[in-house]
Order: C-alpha cells, then sequence, then structure tokens
C-alpha cells in the first residue's frame, strides 16, 4: 500500500538525517529513485522549486512526493513522516537539554555527526552539480554538458563574486533566485 510505504519511508528518512533539509536530499534521491516515484530529472527540478517556494526544503520534499505518489493523504502521510522524528527528539531534548549537553558522550556524538552532514550534503551537491551541468547520471551514463545550465551557473557564480567584491557582502539569496528565474524564462522560454 502506498500510503504506508510513503509514511515508513519518510518517517525513515527523518529518523536518521542530521543536518535539516539538505543533510537530507540524499536520503530522499534514493529513496524516490529507487522506488521509482521521481525520475532524476524530476527530483533535480524538484529542488529547484523546494528552493523557490516558502517552507522547509524537507518538507516540501515529502509534500511534494507524497502528493504525486498518493494526493492529499500521500502528501500528509510523507509530511507527518518526515517531520514526526525530529518532533519527538525535539520535545526530549528541550525536556533534557541543561543536563544533556555536560555529558561527554554526548558532545563526543554530535563532533561525529557533524562531518557526517557534511559529507551528506557535498555529496549531494557534487552529484546535483555533475547531473545539472554535464549531464552525468550513472556510471552508464555518457557525459552530456547543457551549455544553457553551464551559461546560467556562470552568469550566477560571476555575479554572486562580483556583488560580493563590490558590496562586501554576499548578495541575497532571493534576488539571485529570482535571477536565476528570469535566467531560466530568458534561456529556455515560457
Amino acid at each position: 500500500m502506498i500510503y504506508l510505504k510513503l509514511f515508513l519511508n519518510f518517517l525513515m528518512i527523518g529518523a536518521l538525517s542530521f543536518g535539516g533539509g539538505y543533510g537530507m536530499v540524499s536520503l530522499v534521491r534514493e529513496t524516490v529513485i529507487s522506488n521509482g516515484w521521481l525520475t532524476e530529472s524530476e527530483f533535480l527540478n524538484f529542488i529547484a522549486v523546494s528552493e523557490s517556494t516558502p517552507g522547509p526544503l524537507a518538507v516540501n520534499m515529502a509534500t511534494f512526493i507524497g502528493s504525486t505518489q498518493g494526493g492529499i493523504l500521500g502528501s500528509f502521510l510523507a509530511t507527518l513522516g518526515v517531520v514526526l522524528p525530529s518532533f519527538i527528539i525535539i520535545l526530549l531534548i528541550a525536556a533534557v537539554l541543561k543536563n544533556l549537553m555536560k555529558y561527554a558522550g554526548v558532545n563526543a556524538f554530535l563532533s561525529g555527526i557533524r562531518p557526517c552532514v557534511i559529507a551528506m550534503i557535498l555529496a549531494t551537491a557534487i552529484g546535483m552539480t555533475i547531473s545539472t551541468l554535464l549531464g552525468f547520471t550513472d556510471i552508464y551514463s555518457a557525459l552530456a554538458p547543457d551549455p544553457k545550465s553551464i551559461l546560467v551557473f556562470a552568469i550566477l557564480w560571476l555575479t554572486h563574486f562580483g556583488y560580493k567584491r563590490i558590496k562586501k557582502t554576499a548578495p541575497s539569496p532571493i534576488i539571485m533566485i529570482l535571477f536565476s528565474a528570469a535566467l531560466g524564462i530568458l534561456l529556455w522560454g515560457v
């Protein structure tokens, strides 16, 4: 039954992911691709959409994927599955936080998790970059660079560093998202 499968898969993702939405992107990708819920291209498109819509990335992904697979009930159950573990963990931590941080084992655990979260985020970012810019999705696929995607990436990269050099601060992510949307409309059409 798809509803139980959505709930249990997103419950597992919510329970095993550390580092917020970006930390769970790799787990969500693996889950949706292996279950055939989305293609690689659809998944990448959704990441772009979920970045430009309000709300937490993980919740947006769970809601969208649940909706595509099981309608409103599917979106509810997938979203419930992804947020339930965090909700329970935060309740427990809030109850004992002051006493918990004094233990060396807790600090060691958190110190060990940090590099894992960074590695998962980096692996996902590199995988998405290679897939989007070079069209390389798996070991059996050939390179198929997308000149338009590479051009948008280069323009955004130059804009970011040019702005940062002139203003001594990074540009607003909202402005960069709107600028990239305008570039997308300009290059790919409506």
